[in-house]
């Protein structure tokens, strides 16, 4: 790059000091806002015209079926997925002439594919939420077909930014945030929409046995969800020590646990309670002993993981053992117990995210005390 070309485009002049692969990495985050930007305005556009044909001529209701809130949901819900995918297949500039590890190529599309899908999934559940929301505020009102197109390309345009933005920079770090977002956006969405106002007497099961969107929506979080953590299996446990056999045992210990938790969270959506009562109870206690056999054999399997994090996880072991116990006493009821119980291994799993990046290699330690 010419001296006049960096004067004339501040976006593109070098950092001072800093060349080759290391100062492409530096300009690669504007690139990535800017084509972010670009996404974004390209949706607006394409989602605005198919809105005119959807919308024109006719008053649009907020919430149900044919409604603004729906059209914007799937709207947004295509965006995000479409923006995420292309922002991974997007070529970088700082991974030129480097090959790929033959692990990474052997899961790299089914982890594009799982969280293509996770994003859409969000951007769907998140569209219907707020359009139950605005719904429940604006009783009886309607939206004239003008705002109603701009209001849903508007949104789309936001769900395909966000989407891509979040892509460009995903680490393990993000995956966390992508899990507990989709996580509270799901369950908030699936409680807002039930139609038995009475769900929580039974269980927290009983959201996905209605007849209704709120079903639907239960249900599907538990898959993606499940999705999400099998794809955190690979993308979790990348960074742990493997320098000798023992320790790719363990990590392959420590993997093979998340993607088992995965699963049977899976499972736990795709055979519910009200129909596979026996196979959807066995699932979900299984979910609950591998997260407790995972945490307690957690010193072992990664003994350099931070002291404070390994105490957590046991308290919270104790924590779901105690509810249990006063479950059977008839003390909680078992929404209390279930609504607990996920929110603690699913907040474990978030923060195991977010310390295992930080986990000292051994061999780094040695160079470290060797200097």
């Amino acid at each position: 790059m010419s001296a006049t070309t960096s004067e004339s485009d501040p976006a593109w002049a070098p950092v001072p000091g800093v060349t080759g692969p290391v100062a492409r990495t530096a300009r690669r985050p504007l690139d990535d806002e800017s084509f972010a930007l670009l996404i974004g305005a390209v949706a607006f556009v394409v989602c605005a015209i198919v809105a005119v044909f959807v919308f024109w001529g006719r008053e649009v209701p907020i919430d149900g079926r044919q409604s603004l809130g729906d059209f914007t949901a799937i709207a947004g819900a295509v965006a995000a997925a479409l923006s995420f995918a292309l922002s991974r297949l997007r070529p970088r500039p700082d991974s030129e002439g480097s090959a790929p590890h033959a692990t990474a190529t052997r899961f790299w599309w089914i982890d594009l594919v799982a969280l293509s899908a996770a994003y859409g999934t969000i951007a769907l559940l998140g569209w219907i939420g707020v359009a139950t929301i605005l719904n429940h505020s604006f009783l009886g009102a309607t939206v004239f077909a003008t705002p109603a197109v701009v209001l849903a390309a508007a949104a789309t345009a936001l769900s395909a930014y966000l989407a891509f933005v979040s892509g460009a920079g995903l680490s393990p770090r993000h995956l966390s945030l992508v899990l507990a977002v989709f996580l509270v956006v799901g369950m908030v969405t699936a409680m807002l929409s039930s139609a038995d106002p009475q769900w929580w007497q039974m269980n927290l099961s009983a959201l996905g046995i209605t007849h209704d969107i709120s079903a639907l929506t239960f249900n599907l979080t538990l898959i993606v969800s499940g999705v999400i953590v099998t794809t955190i299996a690979r993308f979790g446990t990348a960074s742990l020590p493997a320098w000798t056999t023992t320790e790719r045992r363990r990590r392959a210990v420590v993997r093979a646990f998340f993607i088992l938790l995965g699963v049977l969270l899976a499972c736990v959506g795709i055979f519910p309670v009200d129909r596979f009562f026996l196979l959807h109870n066995t699932v979900a206690t299984g979910m609950c002993v591998a997260f407790a056999v995972l945490v307690i054999g957690l010193p072992w399997l990664v003994p350099t993981m931070p002291t404070a994090f390994t105490v957590l996880g046991f308290v919270y072991v104790g924590v779901i053992i105690v509810l249990s116990l006063l479950f059977a006493a008839g003390i909680y009821n078992l929404t209390a117990v279930e609504l607990v119980s996920a929110l603690l291994i699913f907040s474990w799993i978030i923060l195991f995210l977010r310390n295992v990046q930080n986990v000292p290699h051994r061999r780094d330690e040695q160079t470290a005390r060797r200097s």
